[in-house]
């Protein structure tokens, strides 16, 4: 099935009231074990390429071109996005080699400077047929919006989508990137605040941290867009300790390379389930 476009994932999702997952590529083993899940449960499925990810490999478009072909390759509806983009640069080569989404994060810098930019990319990124998602300004810490404290003010939402123009906004509702355990409580009344106020699809970032039962409220309430990276991370790892702790003796990677990526799959599955609308 030819790559689809992020819109034709997150559009349909919206109006259904049923989640768009969105699940972290952090290399090839992941993105196979990602587009292997998406097939077996027929959900569709975004693939992101964050810039941490790519600041990793030393370049983007190695792993964007595998990612996209297998895409491409798959039976699934898969789309590929570009996660917390900072560098403009990074974006457009990013869209230019085929993502067919990017999130613009400017959110280090001062609310009309953030405006601003977020504008000038979203232009650019509507002018080559890319969905843009964005988030406002951080608030404390280096987590930022997405600090488990920060909430989003409706109004400040809203003048933001306006003026700059982005397809999707992440929110913050109470969940924090990069959570070992799934605890976080979300304010599922603010989201049908936001979901009743704004006119795109909101994004929930720091999914990883929050619970079965929370993301399915959150998706009841109005969120669309689910982004999962660090509980898949720790699948894989956890798997890869395990293998090793059982054979002291082995050296060849695929070796425990291969049951990580599996165990990988297997929760990806059980989360598009989870979160999806089979097509």
């Amino acid at each position: 099935m030819p790559l689809v476009s992020t819109a034709s994932v997150v559009g349909p999702a919206r109006a259904a009231g049923v989640g768009a997952p969105a699940f972290n590529v952090l290399h090839l083993e992941t993105a196979e074990a990602l587009v292997a899940a998406a097939e077996r449960a027929a959900v569709p499925l975004i693939l992101q390429i964050s810039e941490n990810c790519v600041r990793y490999h030393g370049s983007l478009l190695p792993l964007l071109r595998a990612t996209l072909a297998l895409a491409e390759g798959s039976e699934a509806r898969i789309s590929v996005h570009l996660d917390h983009i900072t560098d403009p640069g990074l974006l457009r080569e990013g869209v230019l080699a085929g993502a067919r989404s990017a999130m613009i994060d400017a959110s280090a810098l001062p609310y009309e400077e953030n405006v601003a930019v977020t504008a000038e990319l979203t232009g650019w990124c509507h002018g080559q047929g890319a969905f843009v998602e964005a988030e406002l300004g951080e608030v404390d810490g280096k987590d930022g919006v997405h600090a488990p404290g920060a909430r989003t003010d409706a109004d400040e939402a809203l003048a933001f989508v306006e003026s700059t123009g982005v397809d999707a906004l992440a929110v913050a509702v109470g969940s924090s990137h990069a959570m070992r355990e799934r605890t976080a409580v979300l304010d599922k009344e603010l989201i049908r605040t936001l979901r009743q106020r704004l006119p795109v699809p909101l994004v929930l970032h720091g999914s990883s941290g929050v619970p079965d039962e929370e993301l399915r409220a959150a998706v009841a309430a109005g969120m669309t867009k689910i982004n999962i990276s660090t509980h898949l991370v720790s699948v894989f790892t956890g798997q890869v300790r395990r293998t090793l702790a059982e054979d002291l003796a082995l050296v060849d990677s695929r070796k425990y390379v291969a049951p990580a990526r599996e165990a990988v799959s297997q929760e990806a599955e059980r989360l598009l389930r989870l979160l999806g609308a089979a097509t």
